[in-house]
């Protein structure tokens, strides 16, 4: 995977190079490379910090602000070989990189912040133990109740929180009731989710239980259908959300890149076995696929 990443980051400074305003084709790169762009774009966004389309965008408004330093006459030229096909849109999107416009770069030379040509490495620690489990599935069912909330990846997600807290105490013991497959218990359900989305993109968050296909499930209920097929389990436990989220990013650094499985697409879920408000003791399940 290491050696997949760096092919990709090597085709986004051709395409930058030879033709800036083309664009990426991930999904070429991941055929050749024998893995799924879902899995591709899922790994790029959780190694390096931001997703696939925002390091390009950074890499293009890098390179427009090196011709402009370098004397470049006319906007609207650089503008075009960018991508853009007026000054105005070239320059909201430079303001939003370099945080000033082109023609106070070209005139002064900055202030920049440029986008260094990313390298991924692997660096073998094992800082992270994994206790991990491969498990096949029969499709199932996520019932219960959903909301859209943005992604937030550090500390404990309000927007989740008020949804939590306005479902009826009652409510959780009939959704216990409905609960007749894996995972047991009350679930934290995210689907809906980009491979590289953003923090603060929206994604379904669902408060429910799994069920058999053949369940019956009340009309007033949100479902999430998943297709049968294997998952990874993560179990975890410790200080609460500090260990989950270390544990979520210990599956991209640590576990997917040293062994033969990559993600599939479809929500992950969370179970926990224990909760209070410092710390949880918790499973992480992941769909995924042989690599």
């Amino acid at each position: 995977m290491i050696g997949t990443l760096n092919t990709l980051v090597d085709l986004v400074e051709t395409e930058l190079v030879d033709g800036p305003s083309g664009e990426v084709d991930v999904a070429r790169v991941a055929r050749e490379q024998g893995t799924t762009e879902y899995h591709l774009r899922r790994m790029f966004s959780a190694l390096a910090g931001m997703p696939l389309s925002e390091y390009v965008r950074r890499r293009r408004m890098t390179l427009a602000a090196a011709d402009l330093v370098a004397g470049a006459p006319d906007l609207l030229e650089v503008a075009v070989r960018y991508g853009y096909g007026s000054t105005e849109a070239f320059g909201r999107a430079f303001r939003a990189v370099h945080g000033s416009a082109p023609a106070d770069v070209r005139r002064s030379g900055g202030p920049l912040r440029t986008q260094p040509t990313l390298r991924f490495r692997l660096s073998v620690e094992g800082s992270t133990p994994m206790d991990v489990t491969i498990t096949d599935m029969l499709e199932l069912r996520l019932v219960g109740h959903a909301a859209k909330v943005p992604l937030i990846h550090e500390g404990v997600n309000p927007h989740i929180q008020a949804h939590i807290a306005s479902i009826a105490p009652e409510e959780h013991q009939r959704l216990k009731a409905l609960n007749d497959a894996e995972p047991r218990g009350i679930l934290a359900v995210s689907a809906d989710q980009e491979p590289d989305a953003v923090e603060g993109s929206m994604l379904t968050y669902l408060h429910g239980v799994a069920v058999t296909p053949s369940t019956a499930v009340p009309g007033d209920l949100d479902a999430i259908t998943v297709p049968a097929g294997a998952w990874a389990v993560f179990a975890s436990s410790g200080p609460h959300p500090e260990t989950l989220q270390r544990l979520w990013a210990a599956t991209a650094t640590d576990w997917f890149p040293s062994n033969p499985w990559r993600l599939r697409p479809g929500p992950s879920v969370l179970r926990y076995l224990e909760l209070t408000e410092t710390h949880a003791s918790c499973e992480l399940w992941m769909p995924v696929e042989k690599a």
